[in-house]
């Protein structure tokens, strides 16, 4: 008996994601659990968008903060989702993705973090051993 495994997006997606609660970009899968930021452990669901807009792929990355580690880390390191969630739609193909919309849309009460925006900051010492 042999399982056949459908590969539904390419690595080249989750290359170009990044967790939108820490900034990080690796992302690891856990068979029959899901895929979660490696750094914070956020959840992020992929599902194929109903619109495609002529475009190879349209997805939309449903992140979920249910699940987080690392809330002792300084706020300063990380931001929360509204009400726990987000989701982005990315268009294209690999090596020319591009987001689309997030929703819900950032505004002054939320912004998603960019990728790599808390890297030049460091942790506080008195809480890097709890990591």
């Amino acid at each position: 008996m042999c399982l056949e495994i459908i590969d539904r997006h390419s690595e080249a997606l989750f290359e170009f994601l990044w967790c939108p609660v820490c900034g990080h970009e690796v992302f690891s899968h856990i068979p029959f659990e899901g895929v979660f930021c490696k750094n914070c452990n956020t959840q992020v669901e992929l599902q194929e968008s109903r619109e495609t807009c002529g475009y190879e792929e349209a997805v939309l990355a449903c992140f979920d903060t249910h699940s987080t580690w690392n809330l002792h880390v300084d706020e300063k390191l990380r931001r929360d989702l509204p009400d726990g969630s987000a989701r982005v739609k990315v268009f294209g193909a690999p090596d020319a993705y591009e987001v689309d919309w997030w929703s819900p849309e950032p505004d002054d009460d939320w912004e998603p973090v960019e990728r790599g925006e808390f890297d030049d900051i460091d942790e506080p010492a008195e809480i890097s051993h709890l990591a």
